[in-house]
Parts: C-alpha cells; structure tokens; sequence
C-alpha cells in the first residue's frame, strides 16, 4: 500500500488491515519468531477460537503476532488507531496535542497521554557519527521550561549564561548538534556546563568534523580537538560570516520551542528527552531530506520493536 497520507486509508480504519500492512513492513521475509528468532518458519493458525494474526513456530511451538516485542503488545487500543496516532505525529511539523489526538480518535485524556508517549519512545535514535568526511558541525545549547524542582539560593546557581540567562536552576538545559544539512541529535542534560558539552562532542561528532559555534566559553577547549572551530559573535552582532554561522541549528531550536510552547505547552522534566526524540526525529526525515509524510510515518514504524513502555514501568532518560 503505497499510500497512507489521510486517515481515510483502510490502515487507519480497519484493525485488520492494519495488522496486514505491519506485518508486511516488519516481516518482509516472513513471520519472524520473537522468542527463537526463526525466520519463516510459522503456521497461521486458523481455528475459530484463534486471534486473527496468530502464528506458531514450528521451532520452538511458541504462539506469536506480529504485536508481540513492540510498543503495541497487549494492548487493548485497535492497531489501526495506534497507526493513525503516529500518522498524526509525523504529519504535523510541530506537533499535535494529546488532547487533540484524542479528541480525533476517541481516547480519553489519559489513554492519548500514554499513547503519544509510547510512539514517541518509539522514535528515539541510536548514534551516529556527526560530521564524517570533514562536514560542517552547528553546536549549541538552550535554556526550555521552568525548573521542576525548588528555585536554588543564588549563591548555589551556574555562572549567567550567555544573554544573561540563568542556567539550569531556573531552565531545562538542552544542547543540541545539526549536521549543516543533515541530521539532529539533541540531548537533555541536567547541567550545560564544559564538561558535559566536551562529552557529547567527543562522543557524536567524527574528529575530522568542522565545528561551528557560537562564542560561549563551553566550546573552546573541546573545539580543538576537530579538524576546524570557527565561531561567530552573537554578542556583537555577527550572526553570519561566509559559511560560518549557527542558523541551522539555532532554526531547529525556534522549531522546538514553537511546537512545545504552542501544542504542548506543559512538559514535566522526566519526559523531555522523549520530546526531543519526537522533534529530531521530524526533523531527521523533513522534507528537505526526501521525506513525505508518507515515508516519514511509514520509517517510523520499525522503531516500535523492542522498544515496550507501560504505566508501572515509565523509562527514564
């Protein structure tokens, strides 16, 4: 099914056509036993009393669907409602509501709530090396949210931040790096200080990257240690010169706030890495990198495997 762009798609509509569309995309070459790894080796039982979907591997005679090992295992919501959930995620580039998707699908508050945060889970990215092959690097931090703990004396705050502000005592401290052109990959941290920067450069951003910044002190120890580390100076002004600036990032950033300030508008700390998940993500597979909505949902969907969140368990950062 090539088409899946509005939600009166069959997959949308109908449990069991959804089920065959996710069984086709996770099991390209056959039912794949979730419990011995068989591949291809299952019967489809077909009793009355059987589920739609069964199977049993004729290894190790275990019953399995194609739900079992992803976000969607037992639950009680319909296939094609979780598929229309994520559908409304990708398709909106700052976001939907949980509110709102369930005032579309027919959720309660919370049912949405947790649906929209187990897709989420879903969308959180393995590593990759940033700048390979001498690319261009934007490195930068910002400041989301109010503090969810108490406001901390002033003698026991960070050092003002650049434009005055007050690190993370009274903001969410977020660091995020763009490949100029290409990828996002942000990070919540509890504190956005040198140290903290210097790890996550070292560990996301290939050496012969060239690294662009703004004039923060954060990044001038660790810029050395890549092939460039050009900045500009926001403080007087320059924004751009040549090919050095941070608009791409810094971009990223208006996207993020925009979206958290306007649909979402409430975010408890514990949950922000699973919304910076949500926004990379988008824009990992925008437009500008070959994506429609379409293929944005549809390359979403391998990221439920392995990935189960439920109410008793909430997964930390």
């Amino acid at each position: 099914m090539a088409q899946s762009n509005n939600l009166s798609n069959p997959i949308f509509q109908d449990a069991d056509k959804a089920r065959e569309w996710l069984e086709a995309r996770l099991w390209k070459d056959g039912p794949i036993c979730p419990k011995c790894g068989t591949v291809n080796e299952a019967t489809l039982m077909q009793g009355e009393s059987h589920r739609p979907g069964l199977y049993q591997c004729n290894a190790c005679r275990e019953p399995f669907t194609v739900t079992v090992g992803t976000l969607y295992e037992r639950s009680k919501i319909p296939l094609n409602k979780w598929l229309a959930a994520t559908h409304l995620m990708m398709a909106s580039k700052k976001g939907m509501s949980a509110l709102q998707i369930g005032r579309l699908l027919g959720f309660s508050k919370k049912t949405a709530w947790f649906v929209c945060h187990r897709i989420r889970e879903s969308l959180r990215e393995g590593g990759f090396a940033f700048g390979a092959g001498g690319k261009i690097v934007e490195a930068d931090e910002t400041y989301f949210g109010p503090v969810a703990t108490p406001r901390p004396r002033r003698k026991d705050l960070p050092p003002p931040t650049k434009g005055g502000k007050v690190g993370p005592g009274q903001k969410r401290a977020i660091v995020s790096l763009v490949e100029r052109g290409g990828r996002v990959k942000s990070f919540h941290v509890p504190r956005a200080d040198a140290a903290t920067v210097a790890k996550i450069a070292r560990d996301n951003i290939a050496r012969e990257a060239r690294l662009f910044t703004d004039e923060s002190r954060l990044y001038k120890k660790i810029g050395a240690e890549f092939a460039e580390h050009s900045t500009v100076v926001h403080s007087k002004g320059e924004y751009a010169r040549d090919e050095v600036n941070t608009n791409s990032v810094e971009g990223f950033f208006s996207i993020f706030k925009r979206g958290m300030k306007g649909n979402y508008q409430h975010c408890s700390e514990k949950h922000l890495h699973r919304y910076l998940a949500e926004f990379d993500y988008r824009f990992n597979h925008r437009e500008a990198l070959g994506y429609d909505d379409v293929a944005r949902f549809e390359n979403s969907i391998p990221g439920i495997v392995g990935k189960r969140l439920t109410y008793r368990r909430p997964r930390a950062n």
